[in-house]
């Protein structure tokens, strides 16, 4: 059991080439554009002063380009873990959603109905990402019990377990939080006896707090 409480900043990285045509980017190994990278250094500004005590990041290429500066910014060693990455999602990987109606219409139509239960063909069952990432941030949180991590991942990942945390139908998760904006998410607290807790959504991280 946690005895202390612990603050998890957990946002998207910044915007890449696949960003401006909503193509799917999963496991996809994309840099950031130069507007992500300036978004990267603007959550840099904000990470040196935000008082932060570690700093995670999927091991995704656009991950760490957007959480280095933060790194520098701070001192803090970047840390990576695999369970942060993005889902795989299979045939769908690089294709926009009118391209997935062309390609597999059927099973593209399952999976607006429920995304959770009907994922797209070959990709990974989002169950599956849910667990890793669930183990994940527990295993931050309790590194930086009474302190505060940024966590750089990805959003689809970062919706599924925004409804695993906080008691959501993961298969709503495209309609409980349909946008993610980048450098921006979720900052979330473990409470001991508590459990976890939404303190804010898409906040404008700058410098001098959230």
């Amino acid at each position: 059991m946690r005895t202390r409480a612990a603050t998890l900043v957990v946002v998207r990285h910044g915007e890449t080439p696949q960003h401006a045509e909503n193509r799917y980017v999963g496991r996809t190994d994309a840099p950031l554009t130069d507007e992500g990278r300036r978004q990267a250094r603007e959550l840099a500004g904000w990470a040196a002063t935000a008082g932060l005590d570690a700093i995670w990041s999927s091991p995704l290429r656009r991950a760490r380009e957007t959480a280095e500066p933060s790194a520098a910014a701070t001192g803090l060693d970047l840390r990576t873990d695999e369970r942060l990455v993005e889902l795989d999602f299979g045939a769908g990987e690089g294709l926009t959603g009118a391209e997935m109606r062309k390609a597999f219409p059927e099973a593209r139509a399952a999976f607006e109905r429920d995304p959770f239960r009907n994922p797209l063909p070959g990709g990974e069952p989002p169950a599956r990402a849910i667990a890793r990432a669930r183990e994940a941030v527990e295993s931050i949180a309790d590194a930086v019990a009474g302190g505060t991590a940024l966590v750089v991942a990805h959003g689809t990942l970062l919706r599924l377990l925004l409804c695993d945390l906080l008691g959501v139908d993961p298969g709503r998760y495209r309609d409980a939080f349909p946008e993610v904006h980048n450098v921006s998410g979720a900052v979330l607290k473990s409470a001991p006896d508590r459990g976890w807790g939404l303190i804010a959504w898409n906040p404008r991280l700058v410098s001098g707090g959230a």
